[in-house]
């Protein structure tokens, strides 16, 4: 009994020390969230200051962020979907994004699977969706070098044919849709697999931006990777890019996926993995962002096993991921890789299930994006006659004795 009691002192002093450690210390993720709403005033919002005329009264409405918010686009917008899906489809896109980038639409493979037959059919329907409601698009991808996506029928070539081919590939799309894309995805996934420079050598992915510019002189090109910001390929990928930034590939940014592999993430690691790539001074953009990702045991699930737990598990998860990429100054996106069950690699990593049932997710997301990152205002312009306001960078409508107007806001 004696031991007991002494075990049960012994367990309670150590309760008592850890909860006043709690209480003196912000443990690593208070400090990190901390540090994430500072950055996020610091580098998202500045002073909007509006002329007008003493006492005159002014309403300041948000409309859009300049920073892109977006998701994938796929390819059943343009058929394969039920009228009604792409209806709600095009409807919650719009309610929810600013951005788009298309999922498989642009994809050599998912273009012309057999060699003359070349899909543009789909790339025309998306763009005519994201046009006509002004959403920048990305183009994924021009290339995509992991062998087992390269056509059997590319294979079969000699090199000079390959060549060639390669050439009037990165050619003909860019100049069909020149300044209609806002940037390429130039060759997808080089870290994991080249089959293209196994083949032809390690200058052909800056002959492919060379050509891909002859079609269009104005293209921006991206790199686009993965297991990059979990930390484990990061030092392939910096070496990569150094390599072809020596080249003189003009690379106008570069892309990292947000697949996760896991049911959480490491915040410290995310941030460390952005301030690594930050140093190139190209922006930045999380181009295929999933929770949870890849090698989850949710990547197979149809429908997918999600208790209810676990959905608000994930929708945390999804804050503070982007938490910590909205803070960095060097981000400039984060598209989803898929919003809908009905049309998600991971259908798990949804904001909306398969019958257009809202997720904990999509709250999460909402709140962050259009409610704790969203500015309105209301008063009367000084004696100097302004009116000021911190505000995120963005679109807004500025009304000023009820007439409206509509201004961008933009970092300088």
């Amino acid at each position: 009994m004696k031991n007991i009691n002494a075990a049960i002192v012994k367990g309670f002093l150590t309760l008592v020390v850890f909860l006043l450690i709690q209480l003196t210390f912000p443990t690593q993720a208070n400090a990190q969230y901390a540090g994430n709403e500072n950055d996020i005033v610091k580098n998202r919002k500045g002073q909007l200051v509006i002329k007008a005329k003493p006492g005159d009264k002014v309403t300041v409405e948000q409309l859009s962020h300049d920073f892109w918010f977006g998701a994938a686009i796929g390819n059943g917008i343009a058929g394969g979907w039920s009228e009604a899906d792409k209806k709600i489809y095009k409807e919650k896109f719009l309610e929810n994004f600013n951005s788009a980038v298309t999922e498989n639409a642009v994809k050599w493979l998912s273009m012309e699977r057999e060699k003359g037959q070349v899909n543009y059919a789909t790339i025309d329907t998306i763009l005519s969706f994201t046009e006509a409601n002004n959403i920048p698009l990305r183009a994924h991808n021009l290339f995509w070098g992991i062998e087992k996506f390269v056509q059997p029928w590319v294979k079969e070539m000699d090199d000079a044919t390959l060549r060639q081919t390669l050439q009037t590939r990165a050619e003909t799309v860019t100049a069909k849709y020149k300044g209609r894309f806002v940037e390429y995805d130039l060759n997808n996934e080089m870290i994991h697999g080249n089959y293209y420079e196994d083949r032809l050598g390690p200058e052909i992915t800056k002959q492919m931006a060379q050509w891909a510019r002859n079609g269009d002189p104005d293209i921006k090109l991206f790199l686009n990777d993965y297991d990059i910001l979990t930390g484990k390929r990061l030092d392939d990928y910096m070496a990569q890019i150094r390599f072809l930034l020596k080249q003189g590939v003009p690379l106008a940014g570069i892309g990292v996926q947000g697949h996760l592999h896991t049911d959480t993430f490491d915040r410290v690691e995310l941030k460390r993995c952005l301030d690594s790539l930050a140093v190139f001074n190209l922006p930045i953009r999380v181009t295929e962002f999933n929770m949870p990702g890849q090698r989850s045991q949710y990547l197979s699930d149809n429908p997918p096993t999600m208790t209810p737990a676990k959905e608000l598990q994930r929708a945390k998860e999804m804050a503070d991921y982007y938490r910590i990429c909205f803070a960095h100054p060097a981000v400039e996106a984060i598209l989803m890789w898929g919003f809908w069950e009905g049309n998600n690699w991971i259908k798990a990593s949804s904001l909306y299930k398969r019958d257009w049932s809202p997720t904990p997710a999509l709250e999460a997301y909402q709140n962050l994006i259009f409610k704790e990152w969203w500015t309105k205002g209301a008063g009367v312009a000084n004696k100097k006659g302004e009116y000021v306001v911190s505000a995120f960078y963005g679109k807004y409508k500025i009304t000023i004795n009820g007439v409206p107007k509509e201004v961008n806001f933009t970092r300088q």
